[in-house]
């Protein structure tokens, strides 16, 4: 989908968002004895992924397909030189990764809860869960994500060219699969490559749901930045239906298709840093937050968990007396809540803002963004959106080792806030989840935040 590039100052006038807190004890479940599952994460700490910082902000730039700074566009080829890879033929291609790193181990089990495992490469680039596809069914390893609504897979009809070991759905040898004549998707990115190919309707199963003519777009070209990334066999889109890139008819998510089935129509994410965390479908646990849930209305007209947030205030990690700082800033923004992007997108006087109070952060050009000391004391960030106040603590803010691949041996790295420049909204991504539980209500069309017990 292609946006206009406009100023996230214009959001300023945006009006305060209601906030509705509701104790989730009141969460009755719509459909008793309804489906609920819960898919656990495992961090792959096996997976090393050189200049991963500029990489992931690149990554979103692209995602959203929005040119990138002529600075970042820089440090993204100057990585590329680095891994052997010649920028002239792959141009502006954020999501390469060195060839003889050929992504993670997984495992692939189901037990009889319905748990999944899900695998994060390191540095929770993206986080991977089994998806079963087909009968008999195969298992994939797919991208998790609420800022796009294609679920489209590496697939037998995938160039041999165009794969790097990923597990591909094998599409003669699944007894249900049928063709969707005269369907197509294509998806366009900010770096001028795309990905597309066929249409199937076949079986698709998540932790034991199954969801029967599942439409599932198969590969038939994949951009580059897919190509290298060996762990993930494609991406399970859960935003709105809207922003579905088969023509000429749109198909439905996989979320949109399992809600009815759902004990509650919804779902929620609870990342950690650099431990297992989950996400819930059809059912809220109570243990994974605490307090009341705090629910924001969503606009889904664009297709994305769009909300607007009100303002920030910064708690100094080493308290001045400076009486200012704590307090409440009103800069108003259009924000989206996206699981697939790694970073939290700010507009630019927030970023500016916070690393105002870290001692030896800059703005790097040579870099691609907002770096600092390793070992610097960081403040925690409060994000306000309206009445509701999400802290996110400053431990998160360290994202990426810079000066090293390591980040036990690095002394300057890549902040986990960066600059939203450019961009038509703010990207609550990765960083935030880790920090926040978070409910996406499709029934209610709402999302629901609350802190977490401890990180």
């Amino acid at each position: 989908m292609k946006f206009a590039a406009v100023a996230l100052a214009a959001s300023l006038v945006a009006a305060a968002p209601r906030v509705v807190k509701v104790d989730p004890s009141d969460i009755k479940p719509r459909r008793l004895g309804g489906a609920k599952f819960k898919l656990g994460q495992i961090h792959n700490d096996l997976f090393r992924q050189h200049g991963r910082g500029p990489r992931a902000l690149a990554k979103a730039y692209e995602k959203y397909n929005i040119e990138l700074p002529p600075t970042l566009l820089e440090v993204v080829q100057n990585i590329l030189k680095d891994l052997g890879i010649d920028p002239h033929t792959h141009h502006k291609i954020p999501g390469f990764k060195s060839s003889h790193n050929n992504g993670a181990p997984y495992t692939n089990e189901t037990d009889d809860s319905g748990e999944v495992s899900a695998i994060p490469q390191l540095y929770d680039i993206e986080y991977l869960a089994p998806v079963e596809i087909g009968t008999p069914p195969q298992t994939l390893m797919l991208n998790f994500d609420t800022g796009s609504s294609d679920l489209w897979v590496f697939s037998s009809e995938t160039p041999d060219r165009q794969q790097n070991g990923q597990t591909l759905y094998n599409i003669p040898e699944s007894s249900t699969a049928r063709r969707l004549n005269n369907h197509t998707w294509s998806i366009q990115y900010g770096d001028g490559s795309h990905s597309s190919g066929n249409v199937y309707l076949d079986t698709v199963s998540v932790g034991g749901v199954n969801v029967f003519n599942q439409a599932i777009e198969s590969a038939t070209y994949v951009s580059a930045s897919f190509v290298t990334d060996a762990a993930s066999s494609g991406i399970l889109g859960l935003g709105f239906d809207s922003i579905n890139t088969v023509s000429p008819t749109k198909q439905k998510t996989f979320i949109s298709n399992a809600l009815e089935s759902l004990e509650m129509g919804l779902f929620s994410a609870n990342l950690k840093k650099a431990e297992a965390g989950n996400y819930n479908f059809g059912f809220i646990d109570e243990t994974e937050f605490t307090g009341p849930l705090s629910f924001v209305d969503v606009d889904s007209s664009k297709g994305f968990w769009q909300f607007e947030a009100t303002g920030f205030s910064i708690q100094p990690a080493n308290p001045s007396g400076n009486s200012t700082r704590g307090s409440f800033v009103p800069v108003a923004h259009t924000a989206i809540a996206d699981t697939g992007t790694t970073l939290l997108l700010l507009p630019a006087g927030i970023t500016q803002s916070y690393y105002a109070d870290v001692e030896g952060a800059r703005e790097a050009a040579d870099i691609g963004g907002w770096i600092l000391p390793c070992n610097a004391s960081l403040p925690d960030l409060t994000l306000h959106i309206g009445t509701y106040k999400a802290v996110v603590p400053g431990e998160l803010m360290i994202y990426a080792p810079v000066d090293t691949d390591d980040i036990d041996t690095a002394t300057i790295c890549y902040g986990g806030i960066q600059s939203a420049s450019g961009m038509p909204f703010a990207i609550y991504g990765d960083i935030f989840f880790k920090a926040q539980f978070t409910v996406f209500d499709v029934d209610n069309m709402q999302l629901g935040f609350a802190p977490k017990p401890e990180l």
